[in-house]
């Protein structure tokens, strides 16, 4: 099978015409049969060959980098500092053939013969060489059978780069960055640079980089974030004297005058690459048994992440530790964690680890959790059942099915015995088995009429791994000379692994492999990670699988139904996703989705009367950015609004008459900042400062005095009622089921610039996969713990259940459910059998608790400046509570206000109270009120939670017990309306 290229996609044409338009104004090349005379079109004779000539000044150039700046709708380059570009491609979108067709195209325009492809690994280098081979005749169809020369460097063949020097022809070298990175200063030292720096009989004692440096070449970077990343990688660039420097990649660090880019929700909304969807496999959390995974170690600390016990409610989460730490105390004083102590840290490089309760971990090991290998195994059976899936779909298609596993150790799927006989390892073990299984099942049985379970069972699974000079296969970096054969092999059956005549579907290979193949067949990816093994971000996954999918006739199936690739994730869908996009913002160097006040002073049009480019400014952007909060487009945390975003979809866009020259690069940058992925602001977090002034003042001390009281409240209840109503409600729950397996498929149905990843899930079942042996803990004191009743009530409840088999099932899942339920019977039943009274004068909050309040404010996103509450900054949690606070602030009947702090709490039946502002306030300028308000998102209390009316109930009580004039008002969602009522009082 031959793959067939489409020549007029026109993302890749832009992509193209960008680079080519950078010259615009050089000398264009002759036509083949043009009778010319010297020297041809951007070509030179140097003194030891031809080189890439450019007649074009640095302003020029310039000029030409911002006019395709504003087509493009990017940034303006005020300067070029050197002759540097940067062309931004998602992963699967072409890159490759994009780069290799400029190179014809800058040759047909303007003569450049001259290229270096620049790489960081063998990979990369093997699948550039590969592309050239296999779009070979394709470009010599397009560009009238143009000769093109194109090799690897080696450092035993430097006659080929001679060749490259002296020949007229296009020439094409491929080279690692590790090749000639090691220069020499000092000539003694000459043996330890790279041969590429080294004088050499053959070439007349020249050095064979001297050759390349007159060339001048046109020098292409291939992901430059992992080439040109240290100073001595820089010099090794510069040292190769480029004419220019294209940077091409999907995660671009340093951005040199960009002037291309098509980033990965591009992509992903455009349908140029596959949509994903994330089948998460793991473990059902049960918190029966003492869970400790070690997750990071530092100088005399450790993260763990462990089971905590919080307001009734279990979670895990992570915690950091020291030497000689009580996790009984960490884990929120649960019970099965007592008497685990760390006992020892070790932070000594690759030596990583903790001791607790004499269980040993090193980072990313667990106790306490299903075993590893079956999470793995089940791990391998989804990817297996999904590909049988898809074949059963698209082999009448003509559509071979492939399916990666990226494991950490070759061991894992073929290993050694003591002879040094080739053995399969157990990822092998545990394919081969569940395959076997898996075909038996009838709706697979049309797949597999005429093979041979056992025998043919070998042929369609297999490892690409390196090996050591005695053929023995071994774990590598990625950059050795076994990787160079073991990619070379992968690479050049690229093309045989798309036919459906061959029988290899399933392909493990060492993580390395992460980036620099791909295949477009590639429809699921599973990472078996060992708990220790190598880091591969979930974008170099799920870009091995990205590429849109292909059929026996070697084209492109552009069916957005058939390009599906599916992600086995050992985390939940939601973790997958938040870490996507964390990754999306790391390796890209964006702050996705905000618009900020300078965001538009690079914009710039062409003035027709002296066609030079006009630049907004600075003054001009800031005035922008207000126009549009004014109307509405941008919210406060500069984040685009849906009005925005409706405005654009429907052409009614409002911008003042100032900007319309701006226009369409406004309306683009917007475009491009609406459908970016949300990352959460990452602003500069700062102190709030205590306001002695107004902590001091008579107003605030008064207010404080009326409200600082405690109460004590008693509950009279009928405990006979309770227990049958409790019995029956246990009895009405659902089924606790054993500890399972969870699966959980979600399609990622959109990358949206505003809401960020959005999925649905495609299909979620439960299995009994394992069973786990838990410890059974004692519920009656449990219980009794979180529910403050007497031991003979909890066990008139638990035994008159019969629900106890389902507290074996799951015993912390039985607590939780059960308390809740007697919680909830507790507080219907309480009705007005609950009373307060005032404790007396000497028990209440006292003002100086004021002076250790520690808050932390994320300025222009949840705080508001004030002059009139206890600290330079208010502090909101919604924009109910932010209009509260601006109207506090600036009506003049306030007096002072106080966003009550945490601290502050009544005590009630069901749990602690904050409410939520006091403040004083002036009646009709003369008589002050004292008011405690709840602010809501509705003040109709039938609207909330059975939880929240019930506690505002209480607190109405509280006050009234002080007896102080102290009005509690709430639900109180709207200031305005609040303010009115104050008057009416």
């Amino acid at each position: 099978m031959k793959l067939k290229f489409i020549s007029d996609l026109p993302y890749q044409r832009q992509a193209i015409d960008s680079v080519v338009n950078i010259f615009k104004g050089q000398p264009v090349k002759q036509s083949n049969f043009t009778v010319s005379y010297g020297e041809d079109a951007g070509m030179i004779q140097t003194d030891l060959g031809i080189g890439n000539r450019l007649d074009l000044t640095p302003n020029e150039i310039l000029k030409n980098v911002q006019e395709i700046q504003i087509k493009n709708g990017l940034s303006r380059s005020e300067s070029l500092n050197g002759l540097n570009f940067t062309i931004e491609m998602e992963t699967g979108t072409g890159k490759t053939y994009v780069y290799l067709r400029t190179i014809y195209e800058l040759n047909k325009h303007y003569g450049f013969t001259k290229f270096v492809i620049i790489v960081p690994s063998v990979a990369i280098r093997e699948g550039v060489y590969k592309s050239l081979q296999i779009t070979e005749q394709h470009f010599k169809e397009l560009y009238d059978r143009t000769p093109l020369e194109y090799f690897i460097y080696d450092s035993s063949k430097l006659d080929q780069v001679r060749n490259f020097a002296t020949a007229t022809s296009i020439q094409v070298m491929i080279i690692n960055i590790d090749a000639f990175r090691k220069s020499f200063e000092d000539p003694e030292k000459e043996d330890k640079a790279n041969v590429i720096h080294r004088a050499n009989d053959r070439l007349n004692g020249y050095r064979p980089i001297e050759f390349i440096q007159q060339t001048n070449p046109i020098v292409i970077i291939d992901e430059p974030q992992s080439v040109d990343t240290t100073p001595k990688s820089k010099e090794a660039i510069s040292s190769l004297h480029p004419l220019c420097t294209l940077r091409y990649s999907a995660t671009h660090v340093d951005k040199y005058n960009m002037i291309y880019r098509l980033d990965a929700v591009d992509a992903y909304n455009e349908k140029l690459v596959k949509k994903i969807e994330v089948m998460s496999v793991r473990s059902e959390q049960s918190f029966n048994l003492p869970y400790i995974r070690l997750v990071e170690v530092k100088e005399g600390k450790a993260k763990i992440e462990l089971d905590v016990e919080s307001r009734g409610k279990v979670k895990r989460m992570v915690k950091n530790v020291k030497y000689g730490d009580d996790l009984y105390d960490v884990s929120g004083e649960r019970e099965i964690y007592r008497n685990y102590l760390v006992e020892q840290i070790d932070w000594t490089e690759g030596n990583e680890s903790i001791e607790v309760n004499g269980h040993y971990l090193r980072v990313g090991e667990s106790i306490g959790d299903i075993d590893d290998d079956t999470i793995k195994r089940y791990q391998i059976r989804k990817t297996i059942e999904e590909h049988l899936d898809k074949e059963l779909r698209l082999n009448p298609r003509g559509i071979k099915v492939l399916s990666l596993f990226f494991i950490d150790k070759v061991a894992n799927y073929r290993d050694y015995d003591k002879d040094g006989n080739p053995v399969k390892g157990k990822y092998a073990i545990m394919f081969e088995e569940e395959y076997k299984k898996l075909i038996q099942k009838p709706k697979y049985r049309t797949l597999f009429n005429d093979i041979d379970g056992d025998m043919d069972i070998e042929k369609i699974h297999n490892g690409y791994f390196a090996q050591d000079k005695k053929g023995k296969l071994k774990d590598t970096n990625g950059n050795t000379q076994a990787d160079t054969d073991v990619y070379s092999l992968i690479m050049k059956e690229k093309e045989r692994l798309l036919s459906l005549d061959e029988p290899l579907r399933f392909i493990f290979s060492h993580s390395a492999l992460r980036e620099g193949w791909d295949n477009p067949n590639v429809f699921q990816i599973c990472t078996l990670k060992d708990s220790a093994g190598t880091y591969v971000s979930r974008r170099q996954e799920i870009g091995r699988g990205l590429r849109i999918a292909v059929n026996q006739k070697g084209e492109r199936v552009q069916d957005y139904h058939v390009n599906t690739l599916t992600v086995m994730a050992n985390e939940s869908y939601e973790d997958f996703v938040a870490n996507l996009q964390t990754e999306m913002e790391e390796q890209t160097g964006i702050t996705f989705g905000k618009i900020e006040k300078h965001m538009f002073a690079k914009l710039a049009y062409i003035d027709d009367s002296t066609d030079e480019p006009v630049a907004m400014g600075y003054e001009v952007s800031e005035r922008l950015y207000n126009s549009l909060k004014a109307n509405g487009y941008i919210d406060k945390k500069d984040k685009a609004t849906s009005i925005l975003k409706e405005a654009i979809e429907n052409y009614e866009l409002h911008l003042p008459e100032e900007f319309s020259p701006w226009r369409p690069t406004i309306i683009r940058e917007l475009k491009h900042i609406i459908n970016r992925l949300p990352i959460k602001d990452a602003s500069k977090k700062k102190k709030v400062k205590l306001n002695k002034a107004i902590i001091d003042s008579r107003e605030f001390l008064e207010l404080w005095d009326k409200i600082k009281y405690k109460t004590v409240f008693t509950i009279d209840y009928d405990s006979r009622e309770l227990i049958n109503k409790s019995i029956g409600s246990i009895q009405k729950m659902d089924r606790i089921e054993k500890m399972r397996i969870l699966s959980r498929k979600d399609g990622i149905s959109k990358l949206d610039r505003t809401t960020g990843i959005q999925g649905s899930i495609v299909s979620e079942r439960f299995e009994d996969y394992v069973t786990v042996q838990h410890p059974l803990p004692d519920i009656i004191t449990e219980l009794q713990n979180r529910t403050n009743l007497t031991r003979r009530t909890i066990v008139e409840i638990l035994t008159g259940s019969k629900r106890l088999e389902d507290f074996k099932n799951n015993p912390q899942k039985f607590i939780e459910v059960v308390t809740k339920i007697i919680k909830r019977e507790l507080k219907l039943l309480l009705g007005d059998g609950v009373k307060y009274y005032k404790i007396g004068d000497d028990s209440y909050y006292g003002v100086e608790l004021f002076q250790n309040e520690e808050l932390l404010a994320y300025l222009n996103d949840n705080a508001l400046q004030s002059k009139k509450s206890p600290f330079d900054h208010v502090i909101y949690d919604s924009d109910v509570e932010a209009n509260f606070a601006k109207r506090f602030e600036n009506d003049e009947n306030v007096k002072v206000y106080v966003k009550l702090p945490s601290w502050f709490k009544i005590e009630t039946p069901i749990g602690d109270y904050n409410p939520d502002w006091a403040a004083v306030i002036n009646k009709d300028g003369e008589e002050k009120l004292y008011f405690v308000i709840e602010t809501k998102g509705t003040d109709v209390e039938a609207f909330l939670r059975p939880e929240e009316q019930a506690k505002i109930k209480y607190a109405r009580k509280h006050f009234e017990a002080m007896n102080t004039d102290v009005i509690f008002e709430g639900p109180e969602s709207d200031v305005n309306q609040f303010m009115l009522k104050v008057q009416n009082k």
